[in-house]
């Protein structure tokens, strides 16, 4: 077994989707980003990749290229899971800290838990969504941003002889 960690933090602006997760949450901000900003699947993507030791989101999907530029980071996650099934892992469980003043996530978060569970292959009792505030600190207790932390076990797969 192995545990990675991945963490993001994107800025609000007025107008923008708020993705989170792979969902659409109704807000009148989102987060900016080259990609769509979905900063929970950013940080869900460096965990996976942490624990596979497979290089980071950036490295694979740098800003620099315009292939990125707003993509869906679900397409991150699908492409990310290959390499790691290719190496030999699949997900465990995934958890999630998810931080902003607003919009509020908890009625959210069994559609999240679903959507990410679906994302990664794994029943939905393996995900876990927590939500927290800023408590008026710092950029996202300004409503200025919005972060996320995720921790994620991948199991080996057993391998098969014929």
């Amino acid at each position: 077994m192995r545990v990675g960690h991945g963490w993001d933090r994107h800025r609000l602006a007025q107008g923008r989707p708020f993705r989170m997760g792979g969902l659409t949450i109704p807000f009148d901000h989102g987060p900016v980003g080259h990609s769509d900003g979905d900063c929970a699947l950013h940080a869900l993507a460096d965990a996976i990749l942490g624990a596979a030791a497979l290089g980071d989101i950036g490295l694979l999907f740098p800003d620099s290229d315009a292939r990125w530029k707003g993509a869906d980071s679900t397409e991150f996650i699908e492409e990310i899971l290959r390499r790691v099934h290719t190496a030999g892992f699949r997900v465990g469980n995934a958890d999630l800290t998810i931080i902003t003043e607003a919009p509020k996530i908890g009625p959210y978060r069994e559609a999240l838990r679903q959507r990410i569970g679906q994302l990664l292959e794994i029943h939905p009792s393996h995900v876990s969504i927590k939500a927290k505030t800023g408590e008026g600190v710092d950029a996202v207790g300004r409503r200025e941003a919005v972060e996320c932390h995720a921790v994620v076990l991948l199991e080996e797969v057993p391998k098969t002889f014929d």
